[in-house]
């Protein structure tokens, strides 16, 4: 949903659904692959996130962004966690997305 938001096409964002998902990520700028490894490691092993990885973050995106992507993937992580903890059912609908408009004959169906 988030490629979404940033206007992806349902095409694009299938398109890089599969090429993250096949773990080949040369396509992808430097940066953006540095930031599929950090999530990658901390969402598989992060007993194993080091402070080299941890530097590498911080030289390519400065401190701040840094922090924010991993506290984000964790975050990320820790709601999935949640989410199957409780058997929680995926959105099937986008959330973002805006309600259809009514038009004025819908207004004596409510």
């Amino acid at each position: 949903m988030g490629l979404a938001v940033a206007g992806l096409k349902k095409e694009e964002i299938e398109q890089r659904r599969r090429k993250l998902a096949s773990g080949d990520w040369s396509d992808f700028p430097t940066a953006e692959r540095l930031a599929f490894q950090l999530a990658y490691k901390l969402t598989r092993e992060p007993g194993t996130v080091s402070e080299k990885d941890v530097k590498a973050l911080t030289e390519t995106f400065g401190r701040h962004r840094a922090v924010d992507l991993i506290f984000y993937t964790a975050w990320a992580n820790y709601m999935t966690r949640v989410g199957d903890a409780f058997q929680l059912p995926l959105e099937r609908e986008d959330p973002f997305r805006p309600p259809p408009k009514s038009s004025p004959s819908d207004k004596g169906k409510q």
